[in-house]
């Protein structure tokens, strides 16, 4: 008999919810599988991942310039064929000064770097920050992460000490931060967006989720905030990050800004938390001086897309170094990032700039990625809003729409049935009937009594909204 069994491993392990890489997707990756096989009993002929922010899976293509210069990091003795690189495949000159650059302060890619990233790539992400904010960054206070995924991992675990922390996630949310505090057995503060308000973020909400935990006994020490949202995709306006930051500055808060999505923006302004924090520091001295923040960033969202190179980091700002010397403590058990996802940080960062030859091609591909990603979001929400009992937002940002359903009482009752939520049920007759996988809104939160699914505007081409159309139709027919 085999020593273990569902029963006696860590049972928070156990407990947690994924629901992006959960039953559905599994399902999915099944008919993926049969599909490839040559199965022909499917009633589709493809399987859609609109389950996940997976740009490169659905065929969003990658950077030249990014992958013409990762090329040269994981093979670098194509740099002594330079001639023929110019010549005859294209690639620029600074192209090959770029990986020079990366190749002397990194080092092999295959090789360790110091734990908390390669110091030269730190000292870019500085850079970036002062620019973007218009406020001097620190590099020692960067962290090079495999995806942003990794820096939620590290803070959380410093965050985290009993089960009675208390961290605040805005509903719905990205289930990394459910997930993560069941694993660490720690507790999930929720404060629901404003759906009739284009999911914004009411600090009346917050205040509300906050004082009943503590009544509780809640030791609530930190707030996630995710801008721009998933799934949601709103930004939130500098009014609002305000009140956030005078909320966090006034119970002492940590704040955790999830911005990986912060250059998905189609409607509004991205705002960073470190900008408006620096401002208001400078604006009221002393006021916001205690205030802890970290800066969340990933290159597997935006226009760059390459989830599988794991590359991120956080900023932080207002931490004792004692804590910081903890945080690097935990980093360093992990030993580090990925090195090749280290250096497509730095050139996210710090990409070809007007003038430079690369800078015509790269904006090129960069402006057809957005364009494309906001014509399919309008598509899809334009479809939604010809479906019965759906209601969708406008497009705001990130890569996803949110759209609330209704169903019919019979199809409430069919679920129940199997087990399932009524969204469960809605998600996998879809998924069986056309092969388009998205996400139930139980899997994100959502306000009881209310229903959704969340799915990626990704996917290439039309004909998969038209299938949803089609299903839909067929799905309120069959349970009236």
């Amino acid at each position: 008999m085999a020593r273990l069994h569902a029963g006696n491993i860590n049972p928070h392990i156990v407990e947690a919810k994924y629901a992006v890489r959960g039953e559905l997707a599994v399902k999915s990756e099944d008919y993926r599988a049969r599909l490839r096989k040559g199965d022909e009993t499917l009633p589709f002929d493809e399987v859609i991942s609109a389950n996940i922010g997976n740009p490169q899976q659905l065929d969003q293509k990658p950077i030249t310039f990014f992958r013409q210069v990762l090329s040269l990091l994981e093979n670098p003795k194509l740099l002594e064929h330079e001639d023929v690189l110019l010549n005859s495949l294209g690639y620029k000159t600074e192209v090959l000064e770029r990986a020079k650059w990366l190749l002397h302060h990194a080092g092999s890619v295959g090789a360790y770097s110091a734990s908390a990233g390669v110091p030269a790539i730190k000292e870019s992400v500085a850079k970036f920050l002062e620019k973007r904010d218009g406020f001097a960054a620190d590099p020692a206070r960067v962290y090079l992460s495999a995806g942003a995924s990794s820096g939620v991992n590290t803070l959380l675990h410093i965050i985290c000490a009993t089960p009675d922390t208390g961290v605040l996630v805005p509903i719905p949310q990205y289930p990394l931060y459910t997930a993560s505090l069941s694993v660490l057995n720690s507790t999930c503060v929720p404060y629901y967006l404003d759906e009739s308000a284009e999911w914004g973020t009411s600090l009346a909400t917050i205040k509300e989720a906050h004082d009943k935990a503590k009544k509780e006994g809640i030791d609530v020490r930190a707030i996630v905030i995710i801008n721009p949202g998933n799934p949601t995709g709103a930004s939130l306006s500098e009014a609002d990050i305000r009140s956030v930051l005078d909320f966090a500055a006034q119970e002492k808060l940590v704040v955790m800004a999830d911005e990986v999505y912060q250059t998905n923006v189609f409607i509004g302004k991205f705002h960073s938390f470190r900008q408006v924090l620096l401002s208001l520091q400078k604006e009221v001295p002393g006021k916001y001086d205690q205030v802890e923040l970290a800066s969340l960033h990933s290159v597997s969202k935006g226009m760059v897309g390459e989830c599988g190179h794991r590359g991120g980091y956080f900023d932080l700002h207002g931490f004792k170094s004692e804590v910081e010397e903890q945080i690097y403590k935990f980093v360093s058990i992990t030993l580090c990032a990925p090195v090749i996802g280290q250096c497509l940080v730095e050139l996210m960062v710090n990409p070809p700039q007007p003038g430079d030859p690369s800078y015509e091609l790269y904006n090129q591909e960069y402006s057809g990625i957005f364009n494309a990603l906001k014509t399919r979001a309008y598509a899809l929400y334009e479809a939604f809003k010809e479906m019965e009992g759906v209601e969708c937002g406008e497009p705001q940002g990130s890569m996803y729409l949110f759209p609330t359903i209704h169903v019919p009482a019979k199809a409430a009752e069919a679920a129940k049935k199997e087990g399932r939520t009524p969204d469960e049920f809605y998600c996998m007759r879809l998924l069986e009937s056309t092969g388009v996988c998205v996400v139930p809104g139980s899997g994100f939160g959502q306000v009881q009594g209310t229903l959704h699914f969340r799915t990626t505007f990704l996917a290439p081409g039309t004909a998969w909204v038209g299938s949803i159309k089609k299903f839909h139709k067929e799905f309120m027919d069959q349970y009236r």
